[in-house]
C-alpha cells in the first residue's frame, strides 16, 4: 500500500519539526529535528493519552502507513513528540486535538517513564481523558479509530501489531490503578 501525497508532505515536514531533547535524567539538552534525534539515537519527550468513553472503553486508533515509527500499527494512545518549546501538558493537549479531533477536555497526567527501544527513546508523560463526543480524525496521522474495551485490546494485541510504547503506558496506568 503507498502512501498519499498529503502523508508524504506531512511526513517531510514532521521529520523537520524541533523536538525536546533530553538526557537519560529528563533533562533539557536543546533542540533537535525529529529524524535527526530519532536517527543519531537520542533522547526526546513524548506525550501518551489514553482516551476512554464514559463506558470505559478505550479509543485505539491506526497510525498512518507514512509514520516513521510503527507505521500502520494500532496504537491505544493519542500522543505524540513534545515540541522545542512546549511543557508536557501542553503538548498532550495540542496532540489529542490534532490526532483526533478532541479538545476541552480535563487531561489527568499519571506519571512519566522512560522507553528505550532502537529508533524510539524518549521519556513518556501518560495522561488519560474520557470523551463521548465524536472523532476527527487526521488523516495524515491516523487511518481509522474506535473504542474498545481493555480486554478487547488485550485479545487483539496477540495478532495485530499494537506500538509497544503506548502499550507500555497503558500497562503502567493499569498497574497504578491497581495499587
Amino acid at each position: 500500500m503507498s502512501i498519499s501525497p498529503a502523508e508524504a508532505a506531512h511526513r517531510a515536514a514532521s521529520d523537520l519539526e524541533l523536538i525536546a531533547w533530553v538526557d537519560d535524567a529528563d533533562e533539557p539538552l536543546g533542540a533537535l529535528p525529529r529524524a535527526e534525534l530519532r536517527n543519531a539515537g537520542l533522547i526526546g519527550r513524548g506525550t501518551f493519552i489514553l482516551l476512554f468513553n464514559s463506558a470505559g472503553e478505550l479509543c485505539i486508533n491506526r497510525r498512518s502507513l507514512s509514520k516513521a515509527v510503527y507505521p500502520g500499527y494500532w496504537d491505544v494512545a493519542a500522543g505524540g513528540m513534545v515540541g522545542a518549546d512546549e511543557s508536557y501538558p501542553q503538548s498532550a493537549a495540542r496532540e489529542l486535538e490534532e490526532e483526533l479531533g478532541v479538545s476541552g477536555v480535563e487531561l489527568s497526567f499519571h506519571e512519566k517513564f522512560f522507553f528505550d527501544q532502537p529508533g524510539n527513546r524518549l521519556w513518556c508523560a501518560v495522561f488519560s481523558a474520557v470523551w463521548d463526543g465524536p472523532l476527527k480524525l487526521q488523516p495524515e496521522e491516523v487511518i481509522e479509530a474506535r473504542f474498545a474495551s481493555l480486554a478487547q485490546v488485550e485479545q487483539e494485541r496477540q495478532q495485530m501489531p499494537y506500538c509497544p510504547d503506548s502499550l507500555a503506558a497503558l500497562q503502567r496506568y493499569q498497574a497504578a490503578r491497581v495499587r
